[in-house]
């Protein structure tokens, strides 16, 4: 981390601001080799945290007129010297300042690398620097809550919670192991019971929240399924605000899938409008038909389209067993009841998941929202944004976590020696420090900020 590095670190594209990031040793000594300021007085003192009007020259040729920010370490993201230039936001003068800084000393950096020097510099653990990706890809206002908790470190904290209880446990029995003949205070099996029946407690807790982490940070992934022509398009266009799918009278005008974001309920939908199901010798509907299945099969909860005029037909009631075979959340939409004086329907069988509306009248989506967000709830735990688990990598290292201490009090309840518990609690505390990083391999660490864009 000697070498000083630089990217772009707004997204491309023309726009007001554009911003060169800049950060390392040579930050500062760096940006005084181009940058030529409007009030050289101010600019001998370089504060900290201040902007500084002037110019990014390449000799005598002048860029771009900038404004330029000093954050001198350790007090800035990445713990180092950092300098951020902000240029107007157009592709060539961003381009031509960072060839200027490149070619003065500074290195490309890496994707991420920004971050992972934050990260290396402990200005953030890694649950922490994880969370940055989900606050820039947030598609909910509670997805964006529960990503800016983690930046925060709420779950970091309790995560290091656990692991010191952990630890406490592991220092007890290994004096017990190291020390045989000393007198040494020792739980008893019925502290250390009450001590990991809590941890384990606290992990289920943990792992429990994170399908509605999950749905949070990615969406419920929900399909639009029905016969041709009951109104698939119409209620995503409904929902969208927009005319995004094609509506016509004709059955099989839709052919393929339509994916776009939706907020319903307070709760992220990627929905996913998909082609009429019926039996067909159309070689490109078929097709078609083929996608619409393999996108249910996909779903987290699928929206089953009934048409009230004509009633529940053999081929609706065959698409709702394949959605119940398969084991799917959903709700069943009668559409089109502004046709129909009253919706006349044999519907005992899916009562508690039955709604009426209209998608062309928008009648019933304040309702089909409610549904979305009570069914989202059904059986969950209750929400807590401070201890919502996000990531994959996270819930899995939980799971082996909480196997871990199955076993070690498996081992309490069979008298086994302290050396058997210890090797499973010990393992416990190395698998939750994969979370924050305290026990990380470099691979792990590489592989995570890969991820990240160049210039975060």
């Amino acid at each position: 981390m000697d070498e000083t590095i630089a990217a772009i670190a707004t997204p491309p594209g023309e726009g007001g601001i554009g911003i060169v990031r800049i950060s390392g040793a040579d930050a500062i000594a760096l940006i005084d080799k181009i940058f030529v300021p409007k009030y050289q007085n101010d600019w001998q003192k370089k504060l900290s945290h201040h902007l500084y009007l002037g110019y990014i020259q390449d000799g005598e040729k002048i860029i771009d007129e900038v404004l330029v920010a000093v954050m001198k370490g350790p007090k800035s993201f990445t713990k180092e010297d950092v300098v951020e230039i902000n240029c107007h936001g157009g592709y060539l003068p961003l381009r031509l300042t960072l060839e200027l800084v490149l070619q003065s000393g500074a290195r490309l950096a890496e994707p991420g690398e920004f971050s992972k020097r934050a990260f290396l510099n402990g200005r953030l653990d890694l649950a922490q620097a994880e969370a940055i990706i989900d606050v820039i890809h947030a598609n909910s206002r509670k997805g964006l809550e529960t990503a800016i908790n983690q930046l925060e470190g709420k779950l970091s904290q309790k995560i290091t919670a656990l692991r010191q209880e952990i630890l406490g446990i592991l220092a007890f029995l290994e004096a017990a192991i190291d020390f045989p003949e000393d007198e040494i205070e020792a739980l008893s099996h019925k502290q250390i019971e009450a001590k990991l029946s809590s941890i384990k407690s606290t992990i289920r807790t943990l792992i429990k929240s994170y399908n509605t982490g999950k749905v949070y940070r990615d969406g419920i992934r929900t399909v639009i399924v029905g016969r041709p022509n009951v109104g698939k398009s119409s209620l995503l266009n409904a929902l969208l605000k927009e005319n995004r799918a094609i509506v016509t009278d004709i059955p099989g005008t839709t052919r393929d899938i339509i994916e776009e974001f939706i907020n319903l309920g307070g709760v992220s939908l990627k929905i996913v409008d998909t082609a009429g199901i019926r039996s067909t010798e159309d070689i490109v509907e078929k097709i078609g038909v083929e996608k619409s299945l393999a996108a249910m099969e996909e779903a987290d909860l699928v929206l089953v389209m009934a048409d009230a005029v004509q009633g529940l037909t053999k081929e609706d009631q065959e698409i709702l067993e394949l959605v119940q075979r398969a084991e799917k959340k959903y709700l069943l939409l009668i559409n089109k009841i502004d046709l129909v004086e009253e919706a006349v329907l044999e519907l005992e069988k899916y009562k508690d998941n039955v709604l009426f509306i209209s998608a062309k009248e928008e009648l019933g989506l304040e309702e089909l929202g409610q549904a979305v967000q009570a069914l989202f709830q059904e059986g969950q735990i209750a929400i807590s944004n401070d201890l919502l688990v996000t990531k994959l990598r996270h819930y899995e290292a939980l799971v082996r976590t909480e196997k871990h201490i199955a076993e070690t009090e498996q081992a309490l309840k069979k008298n086994l020696p302290e050396e058997f518990l210890a090797i499973d609690l010990r393992a416990a505390w190395e698998i939750l420090g994969e979370i924050t990083g305290g026990t990380v391999t470099e691979d792990l660490v590489e592989r995570i900020f890969a991820d990240f864009c160049i210039g975060k």
